[in-house]
Protein backbone atom coordinates (compact mmCIF):
# COMPACT_ATOMS: atom_id res chain seq x y z
CA UNK A 1 0.00 0.00 0.00
CA UNK A 2 1.14 3.55 -0.82
CA UNK A 3 -0.41 6.95 -0.34
CA UNK A 4 -0.24 10.15 -2.37
CA UNK A 5 -1.12 13.57 -0.97
CA UNK A 6 -2.67 15.83 -3.63
CA UNK A 7 -0.82 19.15 -3.86
CA UNK A 8 -1.88 22.41 -5.47
CA UNK A 9 -0.63 21.53 -8.95
CA UNK A 10 -2.38 18.15 -8.87
CA UNK A 11 -5.74 19.57 -7.78
CA UNK A 12 -8.69 20.63 -9.98
CA UNK A 13 -8.34 17.67 -12.33
CA UNK A 14 -10.17 14.38 -12.71
CA UNK A 15 -8.88 11.37 -10.81
CA UNK A 16 -8.49 9.26 -13.98
CA UNK A 17 -6.48 12.00 -15.71
CA UNK A 18 -4.18 12.30 -12.70
CA UNK A 19 -3.64 8.54 -12.41
CA UNK A 20 -2.75 8.14 -16.10
CA UNK A 21 -0.29 11.04 -15.96
CA UNK A 22 1.23 9.87 -12.68
CA UNK A 23 1.57 6.22 -13.72
CA UNK A 24 2.47 6.37 -17.39
CA UNK A 25 2.85 2.60 -17.83
CA UNK A 26 -0.54 1.74 -16.35
CA UNK A 27 -3.10 0.61 -18.97
CA UNK A 28 -6.32 2.60 -18.93
CA UNK A 29 -8.42 -0.53 -18.52
CA UNK A 30 -6.40 -1.59 -15.48
CA UNK A 31 -6.75 1.86 -13.96
CA UNK A 32 -10.55 1.61 -14.23
CA UNK A 33 -10.43 -1.86 -12.68
CA UNK A 34 -8.34 -0.62 -9.75
CA UNK A 35 -10.84 2.17 -9.07
CA UNK A 36 -13.87 -0.11 -9.46
CA UNK A 37 -12.45 -2.76 -7.11
CA UNK A 38 -11.30 -0.20 -4.49
CA UNK A 39 -7.60 -0.81 -5.10
CA UNK A 40 -7.52 2.98 -5.50
CA UNK A 41 -9.37 4.92 -2.80
CA UNK A 42 -9.88 8.63 -2.27
CA UNK A 43 -9.74 9.77 1.36
CA UNK A 44 -10.21 6.19 2.47
CA UNK A 45 -13.41 5.65 0.48
CA UNK A 46 -14.48 4.13 -2.81
CA UNK A 47 -14.38 6.68 -5.61
CA UNK A 48 -15.10 7.10 -9.33
CA UNK A 49 -12.84 8.04 -12.29
CA UNK A 50 -14.55 11.38 -13.00
CA UNK A 51 -14.28 12.85 -9.49
CA UNK A 52 -12.22 16.05 -9.27
CA UNK A 53 -9.28 16.14 -6.88
CA UNK A 54 -8.80 18.86 -4.25
CA UNK A 55 -5.63 20.03 -2.57
CA UNK A 56 -5.09 17.95 0.58
CA UNK A 57 -6.93 14.86 -0.70
CA UNK A 58 -5.23 11.54 0.01
CA UNK A 59 -5.14 8.68 -2.46
CA UNK A 60 -4.57 5.17 -1.11
CA UNK A 61 -3.20 2.74 -3.71
CA UNK A 62 -2.98 -1.02 -3.51
CA UNK A 63 -1.22 -1.42 -6.86
CA UNK A 64 1.92 -3.13 -8.17
CA UNK A 65 5.24 -1.54 -7.28
CA UNK A 66 6.26 -1.63 -10.93
CA UNK A 67 3.98 1.33 -11.63
CA UNK A 68 5.91 3.58 -9.26
CA UNK A 69 8.69 5.12 -11.31
CA UNK A 70 12.16 5.27 -9.86
CA UNK A 71 13.58 8.71 -9.10
CA UNK A 72 15.47 10.03 -12.08
CA UNK A 73 18.86 11.54 -11.31
CA UNK A 74 19.13 13.25 -14.70
CA UNK A 75 16.48 15.30 -16.43
CA UNK A 76 16.23 16.13 -20.11
CA UNK A 77 15.70 19.82 -19.40
CA UNK A 78 19.11 20.04 -17.73
CA UNK A 79 20.65 19.74 -21.22
CA UNK A 80 19.06 23.08 -22.21
CA UNK A 81 20.82 26.42 -22.08
CA UNK A 82 20.53 28.64 -19.02
CA UNK A 83 19.94 31.70 -21.22
CA UNK A 84 16.64 33.42 -20.42
CA UNK A 85 15.68 37.04 -21.05
CA UNK A 86 13.02 37.58 -18.37
CA UNK A 87 10.60 40.44 -19.03
CA UNK A 88 8.45 39.80 -15.95
CA UNK A 89 8.16 37.12 -13.27
CA UNK A 90 5.96 36.40 -10.25
CA UNK A 91 4.87 33.31 -8.31
CA UNK A 92 2.53 32.14 -11.08
CA UNK A 93 4.07 33.01 -14.43
CA UNK A 94 7.00 34.31 -16.42
CA UNK A 95 7.09 36.53 -19.52
CA UNK A 96 10.16 35.78 -21.61
CA UNK A 97 11.77 37.43 -24.61
CA UNK A 98 12.41 34.58 -27.05
CA UNK A 99 15.19 35.27 -29.50
CA UNK A 100 14.85 34.39 -33.21
CA UNK A 101 16.35 31.00 -33.94
CA UNK A 102 15.27 29.42 -30.65
CA UNK A 103 12.41 26.90 -30.74
CA UNK A 104 9.66 26.89 -28.12
CA UNK A 105 9.18 23.11 -27.88
CA UNK A 106 11.44 20.19 -28.67
CA UNK A 107 10.54 18.12 -31.72
CA UNK A 108 12.12 15.33 -33.71
CA UNK A 109 14.18 17.72 -35.82
CA UNK A 110 15.78 19.76 -33.03
CA UNK A 111 17.80 19.17 -29.89
CA UNK A 112 16.73 19.66 -26.30
CA UNK A 113 17.61 23.37 -26.13
CA UNK A 114 14.10 24.79 -26.43
CA UNK A 115 12.34 27.49 -24.41
CA UNK A 116 10.17 25.15 -22.32
CA UNK A 117 13.26 23.16 -21.28
CA UNK A 118 15.10 26.37 -20.41
CA UNK A 119 12.16 27.42 -18.22
CA UNK A 120 12.05 24.06 -16.45
CA UNK A 121 15.80 24.12 -15.84
CA UNK A 122 15.61 27.66 -14.46
CA UNK A 123 12.76 26.83 -12.07
CA UNK A 124 14.37 23.52 -11.04
CA UNK A 125 17.65 25.22 -10.17
CA UNK A 126 15.73 27.97 -8.40
CA UNK A 127 13.94 25.38 -6.27
CA UNK A 128 10.45 26.20 -7.60
CA UNK A 129 9.99 23.00 -9.61
CA UNK A 130 10.47 19.46 -8.35
CA UNK A 131 9.68 16.80 -11.00
CA UNK A 132 9.45 14.10 -8.32
CA UNK A 133 6.87 16.00 -6.27
CA UNK A 134 4.89 17.31 -9.27
CA UNK A 135 4.43 14.10 -11.21
CA UNK A 136 1.29 15.31 -13.01
CA UNK A 137 2.46 18.84 -13.86
CA UNK A 138 5.50 20.54 -15.30
CA UNK A 139 5.96 24.25 -16.11
CA UNK A 140 4.58 24.91 -19.59
CA UNK A 141 4.31 27.57 -22.27
CA UNK A 142 0.96 29.21 -22.93
CA UNK A 143 1.63 30.68 -26.39
CA UNK A 144 3.84 29.75 -29.31
CA UNK A 145 6.08 31.78 -31.61
CA UNK A 146 7.71 30.50 -34.79
CA UNK A 147 11.36 29.51 -34.55
CA UNK A 148 12.58 32.54 -36.54
CA UNK A 149 10.20 35.03 -34.90
CA UNK A 150 11.18 36.78 -31.68
CA UNK A 151 9.18 38.24 -28.83
CA UNK A 152 7.23 37.63 -25.67
CA UNK A 153 6.09 34.16 -24.66
CA UNK A 154 4.19 33.25 -21.48
CA UNK A 155 5.31 30.43 -19.17
CA UNK A 156 2.98 29.09 -16.46
CA UNK A 157 4.66 27.99 -13.23
CA UNK A 158 1.72 26.04 -11.82
CA UNK A 159 -1.39 24.18 -12.96
CA UNK A 160 -3.78 26.94 -11.90
CA UNK A 161 -1.91 29.55 -13.94
CA UNK A 162 -1.73 27.25 -16.97
CA UNK A 163 -5.46 26.54 -16.84
CA UNK A 164 -6.45 30.21 -16.48
CA UNK A 165 -4.00 31.57 -19.04
CA UNK A 166 -4.93 28.94 -21.64
CA UNK A 167 -8.56 29.92 -21.23
CA UNK A 168 -7.78 33.65 -21.51
CA UNK A 169 -5.81 33.07 -24.70
CA UNK A 170 -8.69 31.01 -26.10
CA UNK A 171 -11.22 33.76 -25.33
CA UNK A 172 -8.87 36.48 -26.61
CA UNK A 173 -8.61 38.18 -23.24
CA UNK A 174 -4.85 38.39 -23.65
CA UNK A 175 -4.18 40.75 -26.55
CA UNK A 176 -1.06 40.14 -28.63
CA UNK A 177 0.71 42.89 -30.60
CA UNK A 178 3.50 42.49 -33.13
CA UNK A 179 5.89 44.79 -34.98
CA UNK A 180 7.12 43.89 -38.45
CA UNK A 181 8.62 45.37 -41.59
CA UNK A 182 6.72 44.82 -44.84
CA UNK A 183 7.29 45.46 -48.50
CA UNK A 184 5.62 48.66 -49.73
CA UNK A 185 2.87 50.55 -47.94
CA UNK A 186 -0.80 49.50 -47.82
CA UNK A 187 -3.32 51.96 -49.27
CA UNK A 188 -5.21 51.88 -46.01
CA UNK A 189 -3.00 53.01 -43.14
CA UNK A 190 -5.20 51.04 -40.71
CA UNK A 191 -7.38 48.05 -41.51
CA UNK A 192 -8.81 44.81 -40.16
CA UNK A 193 -8.31 41.93 -42.58
CA UNK A 194 -10.73 39.01 -42.61
CA UNK A 195 -10.01 35.96 -44.75
CA UNK A 196 -9.60 32.18 -44.51
CA UNK A 197 -6.46 30.11 -43.95
CA UNK A 198 -5.81 26.50 -44.94
CA UNK A 199 -2.80 24.63 -43.60
CA UNK A 200 -0.74 22.08 -45.49
CA UNK A 201 0.63 19.84 -42.73
CA UNK A 202 3.05 18.01 -45.03
CA UNK A 203 4.74 21.17 -46.32
CA UNK A 204 4.27 23.21 -43.12
CA UNK A 205 2.83 26.08 -45.15
CA UNK A 206 -0.52 27.85 -45.23
CA UNK A 207 -2.66 29.39 -47.95
CA UNK A 208 -4.95 32.40 -47.54
CA UNK A 209 -8.15 32.77 -49.56
CA UNK A 210 -10.99 35.24 -49.71
CA UNK A 211 -13.66 32.58 -49.49
CA UNK A 212 -14.11 29.72 -47.07
CA UNK A 213 -12.90 26.35 -48.35
CA UNK A 214 -12.73 22.80 -47.00
CA UNK A 215 -10.65 22.64 -43.79
CA UNK A 216 -10.07 26.40 -43.82
CA UNK A 217 -10.29 28.56 -40.69
CA UNK A 218 -11.20 32.23 -40.41
CA UNK A 219 -8.34 34.61 -39.71
CA UNK A 220 -8.65 38.20 -38.49
CA UNK A 221 -5.59 40.46 -38.56
CA UNK A 222 -5.63 44.13 -37.54
CA UNK A 223 -2.75 46.36 -38.65
CA UNK A 224 -1.70 50.01 -38.58
CA UNK A 225 1.21 51.66 -40.36
CA UNK A 226 3.67 53.33 -37.99
CA UNK A 227 6.14 54.70 -40.52
CA UNK A 228 6.98 54.42 -44.22
CA UNK A 229 10.45 54.63 -45.73
CA UNK A 230 9.71 55.89 -49.24
CA UNK A 231 13.28 55.57 -50.45
CA UNK A 232 13.46 51.87 -49.58
CA UNK A 233 9.71 51.25 -50.09
CA UNK A 234 9.39 49.55 -46.71
CA UNK A 235 6.86 50.07 -43.90
CA UNK A 236 7.01 49.46 -40.18
CA UNK A 237 3.60 48.28 -38.99
CA UNK A 238 1.94 47.16 -35.78
CA UNK A 239 -0.25 44.07 -35.99
CA UNK A 240 -2.79 42.80 -33.48
CA UNK A 241 -3.76 39.16 -33.85
CA UNK A 242 -7.48 38.71 -33.35
CA UNK A 243 -7.12 35.03 -34.21
CA UNK A 244 -4.01 32.95 -33.73
CA UNK A 245 -3.33 30.66 -36.67
CA UNK A 246 -0.09 29.18 -37.98
CA UNK A 247 1.98 31.78 -39.90
CA UNK A 248 -1.05 34.10 -39.84
CA UNK A 249 0.70 37.47 -39.99
CA UNK A 250 3.24 36.35 -42.57
CA UNK A 251 0.70 34.73 -44.88
CA UNK A 252 -1.99 37.39 -44.44
CA UNK A 253 0.27 40.33 -45.24
CA UNK A 254 1.70 38.45 -48.24
CA UNK A 255 -1.86 37.78 -49.40
CA UNK A 256 -2.58 41.53 -49.68
CA UNK A 257 0.70 42.15 -51.51
CA UNK A 258 2.87 43.30 -48.61
CA UNK A 259 5.02 40.35 -47.47
CA UNK A 260 7.34 40.60 -44.50
CA UNK A 261 10.94 41.50 -45.18
CA UNK A 262 13.18 38.48 -44.62
CA UNK A 263 10.38 35.92 -44.97
CA UNK A 264 11.79 33.11 -47.10
CA UNK A 265 8.53 31.16 -47.17
CA UNK A 266 5.92 33.78 -48.13
CA UNK A 267 8.08 36.80 -48.95
CA UNK A 268 9.94 38.45 -51.84
CA UNK A 269 13.26 36.61 -52.11
CA UNK A 270 14.86 39.28 -54.30
CA UNK A 271 13.97 41.94 -51.72
CA UNK A 272 15.33 39.75 -48.94
CA UNK A 273 18.66 39.37 -50.77
CA UNK A 274 18.88 43.11 -51.37
CA UNK A 275 18.73 43.80 -47.64
CA UNK A 276 20.58 40.62 -46.60
CA UNK A 277 17.66 39.33 -44.52
CA UNK A 278 16.89 35.61 -44.31
CA UNK A 279 14.59 35.64 -41.24
CA UNK A 280 11.27 37.45 -41.09
CA UNK A 281 11.52 40.82 -39.32
CA UNK A 282 8.66 40.09 -36.96
CA UNK A 283 8.50 40.49 -33.19
CA UNK A 284 5.75 39.82 -30.64
CA UNK A 285 6.57 42.96 -28.71
CA UNK A 286 3.57 43.60 -26.44
CA UNK A 287 0.96 41.72 -24.37
CA UNK A 288 -2.12 43.29 -22.79
CA UNK A 289 -4.11 41.45 -20.13
CA UNK A 290 -7.68 42.47 -20.87
CA UNK A 291 -9.85 40.19 -18.75
CA UNK A 292 -13.61 40.39 -19.36
CA UNK A 293 -14.38 37.62 -16.86
CA UNK A 294 -12.75 36.46 -13.64
CA UNK A 295 -9.19 35.15 -13.83
CA UNK A 296 -9.35 33.65 -10.34
CA UNK A 297 -6.00 34.05 -8.61
CA UNK A 298 -4.59 35.93 -11.62
CA UNK A 299 -7.01 38.87 -11.44
CA UNK A 300 -4.11 41.07 -10.34
CA UNK A 301 -2.84 40.99 -13.94
CA UNK A 302 -5.95 42.61 -15.38
CA UNK A 303 -5.32 45.83 -17.35
CA UNK A 304 -1.55 45.37 -17.13
CA UNK A 305 0.54 45.48 -20.28
CA UNK A 306 4.11 44.37 -20.89
CA UNK A 307 6.32 45.28 -23.82
CA UNK A 308 9.92 44.91 -24.96
CA UNK A 309 12.16 47.94 -24.58
CA UNK A 310 14.22 47.15 -27.65
CA UNK A 311 13.36 45.48 -30.97
CA UNK A 312 16.37 44.77 -33.15
CA UNK A 313 14.88 46.22 -36.35
CA UNK A 314 13.24 49.33 -34.84
CA UNK A 315 14.76 52.63 -33.72
CA UNK A 316 12.49 55.45 -32.51
CA UNK A 317 9.50 54.04 -34.43
CA UNK A 318 11.55 53.91 -37.62
CA UNK A 319 13.02 51.07 -39.64
CA UNK A 320 16.50 50.15 -38.45
CA UNK A 321 18.15 47.66 -40.82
Amino acid sequence: MRTIMINKNDSNQRLDKFILKRFKTMPKSLMHKYIRTKYIKLNGKKTTPEVFLNEGDVLTLYIKDEFFEETKKEYEFMKASKKLDIVYEDDNLMLLNKKPGVIVHQDKNYDTDCMVNRVQRYLFEKGEYNPEADKAFSPALVNRIDRNTGGIIIAAKNAMALRVLNEKVRTREIRKFYLCIIKGCPKKKCDTLKDYLTKDENKNTVRVSKNETKNSKEIITKYSVISYDKERDLSLIEVELLTGRTHQIRAHMAHIGHPLLGDEKYGDKALNRRYHQNHQLLCSYKLVFDFKTSADELNYLNEKDFSLNEIWFVNDNKINI
